[in-house]
């Protein structure tokens, strides 16, 4: 273990996601830690972390596994070449979702103050 990684334990705390859960996108291949300790644990990096976020943010929009495990490919695509139009068009296809997504949510946000307002004046 160098002083750049970290164990799931604090993956963990900094994510705010369960051992299971960080588990679970790595036995699907949704976020691969960086490396292994010599017994096995799983090391994490900031990259690795910073993956861990994307995801979380995607999860409130109800992205899916398979969407979330495309953005990622999309955004590891970006880093190789960000000038490919194709790529660049994937990604705004994601975000154009995520716009879609996000006005959804924020309408069933403006949907639940409205019934809280009115369990107030009862």
């Amino acid at each position: 273990m160098t002083d750049d990684t970290m164990r799931i334990g604090e993956v963990a705390e900094r994510t705010e996601l369960s051992f299971r859960t960080l588990r679970h996108y790595d036995e699907i291949g949704l976020v691969t830690p960086s490396a292994r300790t010599d017994g096995g644990f799983r090391l994490y990096t900031e990259g690795d972390v910073a993956r861990i976020l994307l995801i979380r943010r995607m999860k409130p929009l109800g992205f899916t596994l398979d969407e979330m495990r495309e953005l990622l490919e999309v955004v590891d695509a970006m880093a190789g070449d960000a000038d490919d139009p194709q790529i660049r068009a994937r990604l705004d296809g994601v975000r154009a979702e995520a716009a879609s997504r996000r006005e959804k949510l924020r309408r069933q946000v403006e949907m639940a103050d409205e019934f809280l307002d009115q369990l107030e004046r009862i």
